[in-house]
């Protein structure tokens, strides 16, 4: 069934109040959301984390037949789980993002397509495709960082702070470091590395398996900051290792070892142990590693070639910039990390920012040659089919509100290929032969949704479809699909603003909501699926605006460099230009826009209230970062520099300072065990306006974290801030 006619069969339903209820809750309005979307290695089966139908929080590894579109479970979570994550794991989720999911999170594919290793609350699972899974660890301390390595030999994993691999055959285990202590582990990312620099892994298995790089992490001189968490049942004083801006980061050597552990060689780094282990990969025939190097203002990115015999290296080729170096975060499919991917012909592919965009190239005899070029941005590889001399690239080739896969010419002859439907966000993997693509898209009309592709982009099954037909979670509520309205503004820069805009039925004019977010590399305004909720706001008589600002991502380096040492500035003036637009439109009443904004979006909130009192009818900030020095290294020093050298900058991005500007409404929402953006940065705040005598509302949450969780708790913040909302835009 198409899927117009489906959304037109729903929307003859009787149509029913869409309720806080129905959008926090099960199963959800968004439809099935699966995660952790793969490829066999043969293209034969795609693999998927769908969420139970009673529980959206747990999900279960599920695998669809991709000849038959026959699909089953394959591993049911709460059959082989059910104990307690360990704390170290809940903070590993946080730092994924996925805090307060339960069942299976990650998984991995054996290279031989036979079977998968499953991490399940804590201890390792082998699911093969056929049979039943087979336990490999069952102990009281969790696994981590789990893997396959290359030929599927061998599982490998962190546990208690030291590096073990098991043979998947016999399930022998073997310790290749006994060394970790409170302060040393073996084999695991370092919190930076995983909350700023995408890097989420610290040990990388060689193509034929006979070696390891081992990252070891020494976070001894890295300062304990005592954070108060405030839960519901009493209160903890957490001591936690945390690199502030201009505080001493972990020390991070790299290591090349045998699968057990002999034969140990340490990797040349460099003279100075103040950088960044970035990146790691292996060459394909695995005689060669490359590491990326970072330096520690994150000016300069050195590639290091190493010799894993001896661990001496020396620099290939460097990436350099007066302000930062971005690293390439999107996955590069195909198990390799993002920024690089090996190529089995030689060399390497890489993405480079060099002539000002986001950019594919080939590394080979010594030369890097340009396979991508324009003013778009390539986000990330899908994938390589070697043998027709093929890349697959995401980009935004035809406009920055969209995404779409691409074929590219690895002899950088021709022009890109678009591979995909216009009017859609699409990301996509190709499998390891080069014959399938799996592709996951929406639109604001679609809700997420993935089908099979073949190599030119042809769609050949659904593998989720998600057409919103009588039976969807959001056919009750099909009448109210509207498309948003987007259009630009230009900046002081004569850079492009692209906004977005949602109204409520009828002439106007409406209470708006002016959501903004504005850090750095975040695109808001683009063609995504409209949340359950933002549709809820306008059914309560708010109109929704949105504008990416300068420092958004996917727009190049010279719509990004303004920020640079000046947060809270260029972004502020993008945000005031689109209020101004905003104010012009007969459709806005120009006396109730509210500005809301959680995370970098309530620092923007403050920043705005702050820039411009009386502008706005009030401003809901969340979970706000107040005082720069209190968040980390390396994403406050690559846009901030380093506290310790320029004070100043600091004290101007800082929003304590002219806290006593504030003179509209203010909500200040934040979760009191908040471990990313610290509850102290409230608190500061709350001192700071009380000093000003400036009045303020509160909302704060025992036990929550960065990311709200729970049913109860969500609806409580939504109808907090609706109260807040109906009582500063209340008609006089």
């Amino acid at each position: 069934m198409a899927l117009v006619s489906g959304a037109a069969q729903a929307q003859d339903n009787e149509p029913e109040e869409l309720t806080l209820d129905a959008v926090y809750g099960s199963p959800s309005l968004s439809g099935s959301a699966p995660r952790g979307l793969q490829l066999s290695p043969d293209g034969r089966y795609a693999t998927l984390l769908k969420p139970r139908a009673d529980d959206r929080q747990r999900y279960d590894l599920w695998a669809i037949d991709t000849a038959t579109g026959e699909e089953r479970m394959l591993v049911d979570s709460e059959a082989l789980g059910g104990r307690e994550i360990s704390e170290e794991e809940k903070m590993r989720r946080e730092r994924m993002r996925l805090a307060g999911t339960r069942g299976i999170i990650s998984y991995d594919w054996g290279p031989d397509g036979k079977a998968l290793l499953v991490p399940i609350d804590g201890d390792l699972w082998l699911a093969p495709l056929n049979g039943e899974p087979r336990q490999l660890t069952d102990t009281e301390a969790g696994e981590l960082d789990a893997k396959l390595s290359e030929t599927g030999r061998y599982a490998s994993f962190v546990r208690n702070g030291d590096l073990y691999v098991v043979e998947t055959a016999d399930g022998a285990e073997h310790r290749l470091t006994d060394s970790a202590t409170d302060t040393v582990t073996w084999g695991s990312a370092e919190f930076v590395a995983q909350e700023e620099l995408d890097r989420s892994s610290g040990h990388w298995w060689s193509p034929d398996d006979s070696r390891l790089a081992v990252a070891r992490v020494d976070e001894s001189d890295v300062d304990v900051v005592q954070r108060l968490a405030i839960g519901a049942e009493g209160s903890a004083l957490i001591a936690q290792r945390y690199p502030r801006a201009g505080t001493d980061n972990a020390l991070v050597e790299l290591y090349v070892m045998r699968p057990d552990g002999s034969d140990r060689v340490k990797v040349d780094l460099g003279d100075n142990p103040d950088i960044y282990l970035a990146r790691v990969y292996w060459s394909a025939d695995g005689k060669t590693l490359w590491v990326g190097r970072l330096s520690r203002d994150q000016k300069r990115l050195d590639l290091l070639e190493v010799d894993p015999d001896t661990g001496a290296s020396e620099v290939l080729f460097s990436e350099t910039s007066d302000t930062f170096v971005n690293l390439a975060t999107s996955g590069f499919g195909q198990g390799g990390e993002a920024g690089l991917r090996a190529l089995k012909g030689g060399g390497f592919l890489w993405l480079s920012e060099r002539d000002g965009y986001m950019h594919l190239y080939r590394w080979k005899d010594g030369e890097l040659t340009q396979l991508t070029s324009g003013d778009w941005v390539v986000s990330g590889l899908a994938g390589v089919d070697e043998a027709n001399g093929l890349a697959y690239v995401t980009g935004n080739r035809e406009t920055p509100l969209e995404r779409h896969i691409y074929a590219v010419q690895l002899d950088g002859t021709g022009e890109p290929q678009r591979l995909t439907e216009r009017g859609y966000w699409n990301s996509g993997s190709l499998d390891r032969t080069g014959t399938r693509l799996i592709i996951q898209r929406q639109s604001p009309l679609q809700p997420p949704q993935v089908y099979l592709a073949d190599n030119t982009g042809e769609r050949l099954e659904w593998i989720e479809q998600n057409a919103i037909t009588p039976d969807h979670p959001f056919a009750p509520y099909s009448a109210l699909l509207t498309e948003p309205e987007f259009g630009t503004l230009t900046a002081s820069d004569g850079q492009v603003l692209h906004w977005e805009v949602m109204k409520p039925e009828g002439e106007g004019p409406f209470p708006v909501l002016f959501e903004v977010y504005g850090g750095p590399h975040a695109q808001r305004v683009a063609r995504y699926w409209v949340s359950p909720l933002d549709r809820w706001w306008v059914e309560q008589g708010y109109a929704i605006f949105r504008l990416d600002n300068r420092g958004s991502g996917n727009r190049g380096r010279a719509f990004e460099e303004p920020i640079y040492q000046a947060l809270g500035t260029v972004e502020v003036e993008d945000q005031l230009a689109g209020l101004k637009w905003l104010k012009q439109q007969s459709w806005a009443d120009a006396d109730r826009i509210v500005v809301d904004g959680w995370s970098y979006g309530g620092y923007m909130t403050l920043k705005l209230l702050e820039a411009a009192p009386g502008a706005f009818a009030g401003g809901i900030s969340g979970a706000p970062v107040t005082q720069w020095d209190l968040y980390d290294t390396a994403y406050t020093e690559r846009y901030l520099g380093d506290p310790r050298e320029v004070p100043q900058v600091y004290e101007a991005a800082d929003a304590l300072p002219r806290a006593g500007d504030i003179a509209d409404p203010l909500l200040v929402i934040h979760g009191m065990s908040d471990d990313n953006v610290v509850f102290d940065n409230s608190v500061r705040l709350f001192a700071a306006l009380q000093q000003a005598r400036v009045p303020f509302d509160t909302a704060v949450y025992p036990g929550q974290a960065h990311g709200f969780q729970g049913k109860d708790i969500l609806i409580h913040r939504t109808l907090t801030m609706q109260d807040f909302l109906d009582r500063v835009t209340a008609a006089d």
